[in-house]
């Protein structure tokens, strides 16, 4: 004790409450209100932000079941040789698989029913390498895709709206017409549906279907490829698998990956949890404010005692660090309680939920309307550490006018009245 600095043991018992007087007592009252303010919106933010993270996490991965980490296609539309190419892709360690495909766009029609639809032919044997199309089939199999059958998978909504189940036929229109005699008429094919998918994701399951590659280029009047799909070890790494491709490829080639595709659903993903961390923020600022009434009352009270260690020699930047220090306690407790709190809700959300739905009997997200039907979440530590260090740099910020008061006390003034 001999060797710690005597504002620290000032501050220490400032923090604490006073036996003698009912103000200290109330002073340390409001102390524990910032503290528990803290200590709640840091928590809040940190649950919050891990929620929108897991959202975030199911739904990409979600896509990413149906769609390729990287593709690479041709600028004309076509990549004749892509066998040649795929070796070259190959060369890189960071590619895992690679599969051909055809993307196109056609109408679906069943009956008096008729919907856009999103076309991709593969190769069904190839397709498990770059894709968990053939682990998302609900209904028959990826491999019933046989060339020359023109079999077709749709999506678990398509279907549903065709009011098509296996065996049923639908029809494609080509976007291209067929000219006759009688002027260009829509170019149509039958096709047999041989499987539905589930891919947990509205836009797929609702307007994207799978056709064997050779039937593909047969409807589409294509003679090759599209091009080909990529799949890497480390999706989060596309962007700069894909800048190196570009670096190494020979060839007129064009490479986007995944995020590419998405970018505006991902742009806003990433603006919404901006604004909600600034939102949320600032119930961490109001809290730690609440710091600066309770330092003024604290320094409005001991003014006496300002003024004693004034006349002992103590320095204002001293009396100045003395409610710093209090200050700044309040703030670190209230964030290591926050951080604790918000972290062990974060990992247990998945048993705190359904435990509060079972007590309330309501279902916060219901099986019927979502797809997602239990609370995600996905704990990353930079947000930890950020929330962490805003909240104490707020709280730190809170002090400095309350001590600059107190070092401006007068030791003669302060102690006229005593």
């Amino acid at each position: 004790m001999k060797n710690i600095p005597f504002e620290w043991l000032v501050g220490l018992r400032y923090t604490r409450a006073g036996k003698r007087s009912g103000r200290n007592s109330f002073i340390s009252f409001i102390s524990m209100i910032s503290m528990a303010g803290i200590a709640l919106g840091v928590a809040a933010l940190i649950v919050v932000l891990s929620v929108m993270n897991g959202f975030q996490k199911e739904v990409r991965d979600r896509m990413l079941s149906v769609l390729a980490h990287i593709e690479v296609f041709d600028a004309t539309g076509a990549l004749p040789d892509w066998q040649a190419t795929a070796q070259e892709v190959l060369r890189n360690k960071a590619i895992k698989g690679t599969a051909p495909y055809v993307d196109a766009q056609a109408m679906i029609i069943r009956d008096d029913v008729m919907r856009g639809v999103i076309l991709r032919g593969i190769l069904p044997e190839e397709e498990p390498k770059v894709s968990e199309v053939a682990t998302k089939i609900k209904a028959g199999k990826l491999s019933d895709l046989k060339p020359g059958e023109f079999g077709i998978v749709l999506g678990s909504e398509l279907a549903r709206a065709l009011h098509a189940s296996l065996g049923d036929k639908v029809s494609l229109a080509a976007p291209e017409g067929q000219l006759t005699p009688a002027g260009m008429v829509p170019r149509l094919k039958a096709f047999t549906v041989v499987g539905i998918f589930e891919a947990g994701h509205f836009e797929y399951d609702s307007g994207m279907a799978f056709i064997q590659m050779n039937d593909a280029e047969k409807f589409f009047r294509l003679s090759a490829p599209s091009g080909l799909r990529l799949r890497i070890a480390d999706m989060l790494k596309a962007p700069q698998v894909a800048l190196d491709l570009s670096r190494t490829l020979t060839g007129n080639l064009l490479i986007r990956d995944w995020s590419q595709q998405n970018r505006n659903y991902f742009a806003a993903v990433k603006t919404e949890k901006t604004m909600m961390f600034i939102i949320l923020t600032l119930i961490i600022a109001v809290a730690a404010f609440n710091l600066v009434s309770t330092l003024v009352m604290t320094v409005t009270d001991k003014q006496a005692d300002i003024a004693i260690l004034r006349t002992l020699g103590a320095s204002p930047w001293s009396i100045m660090k003395i409610f710093m220090i209090q200050g700044a306690l309040v703030g670190l407790l209230g964030t290591a309680i926050g951080v604790g709190s918000g972290i062990l809700i974060a990992h247990n959300i998945d048993i705190i939920v359904p435990f509060i739905e079972h007590v309330l009997g309501i279902q916060f997200l219901s099986k019927e309307v979502y797809v997602i039907s239990t609370l995600p979440s996905d704990l990353q530590w930079s947000d930890v550490w950020t929330i962490g260090g805003v909240a104490v740099i707020l709280a730190f910020v809170a002090t400095i006018y309350p001590s600059w008061r107190g070092a401006r006390v007068k030791p003669a003034e302060a102690l006229r009245y005593e």
